[in-house]
């Protein structure tokens, strides 16, 4: 009796841990090789600096002076063109 209790103990032990079982999805270094736009181009997002966005991206086809107070310049690149405030990325936008 002892025995066949312990069996029927383990049988649902091994069902329920299957059940307990999750994925674990980590997002502390986040990629940006995802497109970013429904047209399937990765641009850079928000917030990168210039120089971050020189590593990732090269440097531009033709930048555009500072205009402005704050400074506002342009960086064209080939599909896509970046606007920066300062040092920061405010918006990039796809050319079409």
């Amino acid at each position: 009796m002892a025995n066949r209790s312990l069996l029927i103990i383990g049988t649902a032990l091994l069902f329920f841990t299957n059940l307990c079982q999750a994925e674990v999805i980590s997002i502390t270094d986040p990629s940006y090789e995802v497109a970013n736009d429904p047209s399937g181009i990765v641009r850079p997002t928000r917030g990168m600096t210039m120089v971050q966005v020189k590593e990732q991206f090269g440097e531009p086809e033709a930048v555009r002076p500072a205009v402005g107070q704050p400074p506002i310049t342009r960086w064209e690149y080939t599909k896509f063109e970046v606007v920066f405030e300062y040092d920061k990325v405010i918006h990039s936008v796809v050319v079409k």
